[in-house]
């Protein structure tokens, strides 16, 4: 019994969310990261708590050594200083034993010394000044050598030859003490940053300088964290705590390149620089102004609301099926006032109803310049639609707002082609290369190429490119632009060489992580840090591990996607091919399916998933009087988070969109990928999420596809078109209502992946010759067998997004894949090694021929192929089994 309430407590809200779609709008605000009480909490797992003790005891242990009260906060300076000299000494000690009781001691130093005080704000003011002292004698440095040792022997042949099996909490104590407390001065010192703390100015300064710069052994700390990522996935450290890893990787990534400010003045620098306009609308600040639509209503919540709402205002259920419908029912009249302010001048009768607008009204827009919506200025209502306001407005027409959220932007390739097909059809020629002449064209023309014109958006992107194919076409003559190293600039040169291995390891944790993962004995075990010695017995133990559990891997979703975005983002700035390069990895890796395969779950209430404690995080689980944990205590933590939503799975989802957009934005062939994998029902469902930032994202991926998907899904659709049209920006003749686009054509999609490869691969060659090289021939190979099971589609893409088994069996990649009835299914591919072929892709994928073919792969078609002796001498044999034999249905190819 007491353990169904307990249950029940967590489940409530998240029951009642589909209920109620049309719930409030979320307040929640999209930053870098959550508050630093919160990022520093899900530091910890709650089966650490026995561990707090065990710093405090050591500390003790060390202060009776020396001599000194165990008290920190009444030693002086002098002496606290003296006290960290020797710990840092004792730390370079051969004793294992010893060494890690100085690292638990320094850990509870920076954890606050809480045991020392009695409130939240004395502990997190304890932890900002030891952080400082701790960072300026040498702490970080001395961990980092600690963290290195800890990786050298846990990839040691003697460590590596011995299985280890059921990997528990324990096996990772060491790591897990260095780990935390590097990532506690990693995240103070970057909150003090942020806050722009005068004694935190030259630390941070100091500090950025320390993580951007390579450490005594050559590595960058995020490559090293990398490094320990892929280690992780090959099974060559299954102990590894990754929730940790991965959030330091975050927290250092974030600090060494920049958060979202930072990117936003580089990236006016950069254009302002390249002699190009500075940016003044960012989609953070629109979507603030932005309102959330309500989601579209399927035929079973239609039915629902009928059958609860009977009795009600019937005009109040057909305003429900509207996508962008209005955050409050205007409309829901009292019984005793039932006719609309305006029913009496539509020539309807007293109530209202009127024949023309009865299911129509006029949806109040926000103006993101003033922030106020035109449900607040009058409108002259020249179609006497029926209001149903309570009041009615004040007429003045002059104030109507009738401006979209963003402003229209052209390319210049949209003014090329618009001149294009207006010459053809007016004159009967084209004229290549001329961006100006208008002789012989109509005046109309001439306006729509001068409206165009003025709203042609030249990104930092086109001029990159532009330069890029200067270079190509005249590498002798053309002078290239200095290398500038920036943050960013280093740290892709120092990922370049293992960069696809990167990128799959981070999306098999990713995947691991996914609630719609299922688990299989042989995929990576990310419950490692989490998992006690000792299973629980009662039910409030094991309903603890369970949310802990489902906490876990909300974090490291959360920090994973980050990583991944903010990579992606910084590098798109610094060159447009460094992202081509980085974007290309992760789709070979299969990130598409795996996104889509994230969201085909009930995202309502993923968002509003409870699984925290506050009462077990840190640091209210050790400071003050604690109680004890019974079925009160858990419903007394689920109701102090009074927020309708989990900040973590919101930004979670957020960047996952993000991602996606990034992924695929004018990349038809990607496209084609959504609308394969029947993307659009999945995305539709995410609408029910009413948050503005993340429908915008939304929307933009079926704005992509709408000219793929047929005229009937558009006319059955019409209220998400509508959304899109309000909400999303506007390119001026971009035709994806309507699917005429020329660009929609699928045999043009061989040469665009293939000409993007090529030009990234030429771009690589030339900067990076030798990373290049790595890269290109077995320098995925390397790094203690990091890819010993690098394949990840067989957990992506081993069925349909939906979850369907493949009818293949084997869950080959997803450009094999094909639409059957059930669903969709990838096609195998044999491994290239059966024919005596050595090697592989950068993305250690196994492809099918088609691939090849889709794709290109200008890096592989280069290189030298040894045949087996084997193959030539039956190679006759081979020509009249595989070639002359083969029926080939072209049809079906």
């Amino acid at each position: 019994m007491m353990f169904s309430s307990i249950n029940n407590s967590f489940e409530q809200d998240t029951h009642d969310t589909d209920g109620n779609c049309d719930g409030p709008d979320l307040d929640f605000v999209y930053a870098d990261v959550d508050t630093y009480q919160n990022e520093i909490a899900e530091l910890y797992s709650y089966t650490e708590f026995s561990e707090f003790q065990q710093n405090v005891k050591a500390f003790e242990d060390q202060m009776d050594m020396y001599n000194l009260p165990p008290n920190w906060q009444k030693l002086d300076t002098s002496s606290q200083r003296g006290i960290i000299m020797k710990l840092i000494d004792q730390l370079e000690v051969s004793n294992r034993q010893f060494r890690m009781q100085a690292a638990r001691c320094i850990l509870y130093l920076a954890q606050g010394c809480w045991a020392e005080i009695q409130s939240d704000e004395e502990q997190q003011q304890n932890t900002r000044d030891n952080v400082i002292v701790l960072y300026e004698l040498g702490i970080f440095s001395s961990f980092l050598d600690l963290l290195n040792m800890e990786i050298e022997s846990a990839c040691s042949p003697d460590i590596v030859a011995v299985k280890i099996t059921n990997v528990t909490l324990g096996d990772s104590a060491d790591l897990r003490v260095i780990l935390s407390v590097l990532y506690i001065i990693t995240e103070t010192i970057r909150d003090e940053k942020e806050k722009g703390s005068e004694d935190y100015r030259k630390i941070a300064e100091a500090f950025v300088q320390e993580i951007n710069s390579p450490l005594p052994d050559g590595e960058l700390l995020a490559v090293k964290l990398l490094g320990m990522i892929t280690r992780f996935c090959s099974g060559a450290a299954p102990h590894f705590p990754m929730k940790k890893v991965v959030l330091l990787l975050w927290k250092i990534s974030l600090l060494g390149l920049g958060g979202m400010e930072v990117l936003k003045n580089l990236k006016n620098e950069y254009r302002i620089k390249a002699g190009l306009s500075p940016v003044t609308e960012d989609t953070l600040e629109v979507t603030k102004t932005m309102r959330a639509s309500s989601p579209p209503v399927t035929a079973a919540d239609y039915l629902d609301n009928q059958n609860l709402k009977r009795n009600a205002f019937r005009r109040s259920l057909m305003k429900q099926r509207f996508l962008d419908e209005q955050e409050q029912m205007d409309m829901e009249l009292t019984p005793g006032n039932e006719s609309a302010p305006n029913g009496g001048n539509n020539g309807s009768g007293g109530n209202g109803t009127g024949q023309n607008g009865e299911d129509e009204y006029y949806r109040p827009f926000e103006d993101p310049s003033t922030g106020a919506s035109s449900s607040t200025i009058t409108t002259a209502n020249p179609n006497n639609l029926p209001c149903y306001n309570a009041q009615p407005p004040v007429v003045q027409p002059t104030q109507m707002t009738t401006c979209l959220p963003w402003t229209p932007k052209v390319r210049q390739k949209d003014i090329d082609q618009f001149l294009d097909i207006s010459r053809n059809k007016f004159i009967g020629y084209s004229l290549i290369d001329d961006h100006e002449s208008l002789a012989g064209l109509p005046q109309p023309i001439h306006e729509g190429v001068q409206t165009l014109k003025r709203h042609m958006y030249i990104s930092l992107a086109d001029i990159q490119i532009k330069k890029e194919e200067e270079i190509a076409r005249n590498p002798i003559s053309t002078q290239e632009d200095e290398v500038v190293l920036t943050p960013a600039e280093i740290l892709y040169q120092a990922i370049l060489p293992n960069l696809p291995q990167y990128m799959i390891a981070l999306l098999k944790v990713l995947l691991a992580a996914s609630p719609t993962s299922k688990s299989k004995t042989e995929s990576i075990n990310i419950m490692a840090d989490v998992l006690p010695k000792k299973m629980p017995l009662t039910a409030t133990q094991s309903t603890k591990l369970t949310v802990d559990m489902g906490r876990h891997k909300e974090i490291i979703v959360k920090a994973v996607s980050a990583i991944i975005l903010l990579y992606l983002k910084h590098f798109k700035l610094n060159h447009i091919y460094q992202f081509e390069f980085m974007s290309q990895h992760l789709v070979f890796a299969n990130c598409i399916p795996l996104v889509l395969k994230f969201f085909n779950q009930n995202i309502t209430e993923y968002v509003s998933m409870k699984n925290t404690i506050p009462l077990l995080d840190f640091p209210s689980c050790v400071i003050g009087e604690q109680p004890d944990l019974s079925a009160e205590s858990f419903v007394f933590s689920a109701d102090v988070t009074d927020k309708p939503y989990s900040w973590r799975n919101v930004f979670s989802c957020i960047n996952l969109l993000r991602t996606l957009n990034k992924l695929i934005k004018w990349k038809h062939s990607r496209v084609m990928m959504l609308v394969v994998f029947k993307s659009a029902p999945i995305l539709k469902k995410t609408l029910k999420v009413r948050h503005a930032m993340m429908q915008l994202y939304v929307l933009k991926l079926l704005k992509m596809q709408t000219k793929y998907l047929g005229r009937q899904w558009r006319k059955s659709n019409m209220k998400t078109m509508s959304a899109i049209y309000s909400k999303v920006r506007h390119r001026l003749n971009d035709d994806w209502a309507f699917g005429n686009d020329l660009e929609s054509r699928p045999w043009d999609f061989q040469a665009e992946e293939c000409t993007l490869r090529a030009c990234v691969d030429r771009f690589n060659l030339r900067r990076y010759p030798e990373a290049t090289q790595k890269c290109g021939s077995g320098g995925n190979n390397g790094n203690a067998g990091n890819n010993t099971e690098n394949s990840t589609s067989g957990n992506i893409a081993g069925g349909n997004v939906d979850g369907n088994v493949a009818s293949n069996g084997g869950g080959g990649g997803i450009y094999g894949a094909a639409n059957t009835g059930n669903g969709i299914t990838a096609g195998v591919g044999g491994q290239l090694q059966d024919y005596g072929i050595e090697g592989g892709f950068p993305s250690d994928e196994i492809l099918t021929h088609s691939d090849f073919a889709f794709f290109g792969h200008s890096g592989w078609w280069d290189r030298k192929v040894e045949l087996t002796d084997y193959f030539k001498a039956n190679y006759t044999t081979w020509l009249e089994e595989e070639v002359y034999n083969n029926q080939t249905d072209w049809d079906a190819l």
